[in-house]
């Protein structure tokens, strides 16, 4: 069996606890990005304004991940969403709508019983390395 190559992603410009997770762990071509919440990066604090201004940091947190391991949100296969109300829903798909506009990653969403820090909304994602080439749909 070859060996497999394990790369941790890191950028100031993401919020992250180093001592407790990674922001990203790449292994191949696979990038798998941790739980990201609505929090200012350089406050360390949930953004203030509800669910859709949580999701929208929590998002360009995200972002900020994907561009330092030289990814866009294209590159993304897989999502997450957590919500601390599943009436947040369609609150969030506004936003999420806004950085996913086509080939949408599949996803699923859950309601919990919280979120760190209080916060209403955490996504996380898989995403794939390098280029990729869409092919339409089988029918």
């Amino acid at each position: 069996m070859s060996d497999r190559l394990r790369r941790i992603i890191y950028t100031p410009n993401a919020p992250v606890r180093r001592d407790v997770y990674s922001q990203a762990v790449v292994v191949d071509k696979t990038m798998y990005v941790s739980g990201q919440l609505g929090m200012d990066p350089t406050s360390g604090q949930l953004v203030p304004g509800g669910v859709k201004n949580e999701a929208k940091q929590a998002l360009l947190n995200m972002g900020e991940i994907l561009k330092a391991a030289g990814c866009d949100y294209g590159n993304v296969v897989k999502t997450t969403v957590l919500l601390a109300d599943i009436n947040d829903f369609n609150d969030v798909n506004d936003i999420y709508k806004q950085f996913f506009q086509n080939n949408f990653p599949a996803r699923a969403a859950y309601q919990v019983v919280a979120l760190p820090r209080g916060g209403r909304v955490e996504i996380e994602a898989v995403a794939v390395l390098g280029h990729i080439t869409e092919v339409s749909p089988a029918l």
